[in-house]
């Protein structure tokens, strides 16, 4: 349904699942129940691929969609003459190559060739030529262009890319060196991504992107991006013969007025909030884990072994976890404050021990413990209550799981927590952001050798420069970078944002980060202790408030609701339909790269405005330390570009930007 209203009926998350099901499914639609054994058959896939695949479909999933084998493309493959092969991939022309290389050496039954993007004629012809010379033309049984160019993560999340992020990434968009063509190429990369999102939702967005002669605060041309994508829905909508558009079922080809708004902005709007030490579950769990399309990697030591030179720890075990939406511990509690989540794992923890001794003292009482369980089906009615308690056995295995997960998830985090005193981070940064009075001095916690690592010190001076109406005084910036040197603090990061910052002043406000309308964080208690014992540490909880909308969800807000309001009233808008309406969806991009802190506070706006759905997406997801990477690397080009510290942080030719009307 082209004007569909978005989210109503299903979620990206859902939309994209089921196209990769019917590609599964040889591209007939999968039906759930079937009793029929699935077709086995091979799955072929390409980095990308396998990254849009892997956060949404599980191996058992795979295996139950009749997948016996999934390789990746360029992989070492022997031949499995009697076995259809479906192959997922980008249409490059390495993958091209390799794929007519299969084609003549005949490995499997037949092909089922998906691309990810839209294959162009000419590689098209390429596989053609291919399959006629290797006289394999009936082998090739279809040939798809999925338009599924994009990652989902969460039901209401999407990024572009992982395998390429660094095509589209902060640092790339933003160098100062960048060339028309390299740019154009970005832009052309993002629009095509956003372009299979669209097809995928089914549905045809109006968007609205910041009306100036060049990127708002020096930064990625969202103008650009959006006149492209605008042409290329356009020239999609008047193509009524092949339109990707035209799915309603009435078959009228007309457009419902809920169409939801897309909204680009650029990352440079808001740069304290990527650097920002946070509160909320997923957002700490990507912060400091090591957290990757929606698996997490620990390292857990297993305690210690003994040695002719004495006792000593063992090596680390690495554990990976998939943090998914069967996952209901997750998706309940990866918004809430971390203390919150300490003491639900307790909660479920004590929840589960007592469903367990139940069982123990049933079985104890019927002088059954140690007999073999399949003689409790056997045993008369007044058995019924053992019965189903161990029915329920399987249930309490997948709850003991997951407690299991997150105790060990939430474990990591706390020790975090306490070795780098991110509570006190946290605390500080939310008064400064909101203009809170301070009842420490910067200095002194920049000084303090006990609080944090050089990092976190960075972090919290980068917001408190961004923040600030007024930048330091010479004198007093001297003293803060002498004492950011004395931590240990690589001062690059500083140097970029502050010539960011002088950029940002001339193309337009800063953005504000005070707002006098606060949710709390959690239950304030004094002297920050909490009686409840979660993962062997003690729960501490900043006994503060937190800002309630960031910049980029009160851009939203006055978008929505169509407030008039300085912060948007130069946004420029496009329609493919020449339709205004009110808005109840809406789709907010990040170019340049967003983070789990933003599209919480999405996520939480949302919830207050009855009937409306928001998706979050963003060029790439990154935390704290691979922002700073990049400032780093951008100071870096920088420097190398220009010796005399005259820089123009936005090199592209103004005629590549829209006028201003």
């Amino acid at each position: 349904m082209v004007g569909s209203k978005m989210a109503a009926t299903a979620s990206i998350r859902e939309r994209q699942t089921v196209a990769l099901k019917r590609m599964l499914n040889f591209n007939v639609p999968h039906v759930k129940n079937s009793t029929g054994e699935p077709v086995w058959k091979v799955l072929i896939y390409d980095r990308f691929g396998q990254d849009i695949i892997s956060p949404l479909l599980s191996v058992k999933e795979l295996r139950d969609m009749g997948i016996t084998l999934h390789l990746l493309l360029h992989s070492d493959r022997d031949p499995i003459p009697d076995v259809p092969a479906v192959y997922f991939v980008m249409p490059t022309e390495e993958n091209i190559d390799r794929l007519c290389q299969d084609l003549r050496n005949q490995l499997y039954e037949s092909y089922y060739l998906n691309f990810i993007s839209a294959i162009s004629r000419s590689k098209l012809e390429d596989i053609a030529n291919a399959a006629l010379a290797a006289n394999a033309v009936a082998q090739v049984t279809k040939v798809f262009d999925q338009y599924l160019n994009f990652i989902t993560l969460e039901d209401d999340m999407f990024v572009l890319c992982n395998q390429n992020k660094e095509l589209v990434s902060y640092r790339a968009i933003n160098r100062p060196d960048i060339t028309d063509t390299e740019m154009e190429t970005v832009m052309d990369t993002i629009v095509d991504s956003l372009f299979c999102f669209f097809v995928t939702l089914e549905c045809c967005a109006h968007h609205t992107v910041p009306k100036r002669n060049g990127s708002r605060n020096g930064g990625s041309d969202s103008i650009t991006h959006d006149q492209k994508l605008d042409k290329k829905l356009r020239e999609n909508l008047r193509d009524a013969r092949n339109s990707l558009f035209t799915g309603d079922p009435l078959g009228t080809g007309q457009f419902s007025f809920q169409r939801p708004l897309l909204v680009l902005v650029d990352r440079n709007i808001d740069l304290a909030t990527p650097l920002h030490h946070t509160w909320t579950y997923q957002a700490l769990v990507h912060d400091v884990l090591d957290f990757h399309l929606n698996r997490v990697n620990l390292e857990e030591s297993t305690g210690m072994e003994n040695s002719p030179a004495g006792a000593r720890p063992k090596r680390k075990n690495k554990k990976s976890y998939d943090l998914t939406p069967v996952d209901k511990f997750w998706q309940k509690h990866k918004g809430s404050p971390f203390p919150e989540v300490a003491e639900s794992v307790q909660q479920e923890l004590e929840s589960y021990r007592a469903q367990e001794d139940e069982v123990k003292r049933l079985k104890s009482i019927m002088g059954l413990e140690g007999e073999d369980e399949g003689a409790i089906s056997m045993l008369s009615d007044n058995t019924a209550k053992l019965t189903s308690a161990v029915s329920s056995l399987p249930e309490l295995l997948e709850k003991k799981r997951l407690i299991d997960l997150h105790t060990n998830v939430a474990t990591a985090v706390l020790e975090h927590i306490k070795a780098r005193k991110l509570d006190v981070y946290f605390e500080y940064e939310e008064k400064i952001m909101s203009k809170t009075t301070l009842d420490k001095s910067l200095l002194d916690v920049i000084s303090d050798p006990d609080a944090g690592t050089p990092e976190d010190k960075m972090r919290l001076f980068l917001i408190y420069y961004i923040s600030a109406p007024q930048a330091p005084s010479e004198v007093d910036l001297e003293q803060y970078k002498k004492a950011l040197t004395d931590a240990g603090c690589n001062l690059s990061p500083l140097q970029y944002i502050k010539q960011w910052k002088a950029f940002a002043k001339m193309a337009s406000t800063p953005a504000s980060y005070g707002n006098t309308t606060t949710k709390p964080m959690g239950s304030p208690i004094p002297s920050h202790e909490y009686g409840v014992t979660v993962c062997d540490g003690r729960r501490e909880e900043p006994g503060i408030e937190a800002a309630e909308n960031l910049p980029v969800t009160r851009i939203l807000d006055n978008l929505m609701e169509m407030k008039s309001n300085p912060e948007t009233d130069d946004y420029r808008y496009f329609d493919p339909k020449m339709l205004r309406s009110n808005d109840s969806s809406a789709i907010v991009f990040v170019v340049g790269g967003g983070n789990y802190i933003e599209y919480q506070n999405l996520v939480d706006y949302i919830k207050a405005k009855q009937g409306k759905h928001i998706l979050y997406g963003c060029s790439e997801i990154f935390n704290a330390t691979q922002f700073i990477k990049q400032a780093v690397t951008a100071w870096t080009k920088i420097t190398q570009k220009n010796h005399n510290g005259v820089i123009n942080l936005d090199r592209r030719k103004k005629s590549q930007m829209c006028p201003s009307s």
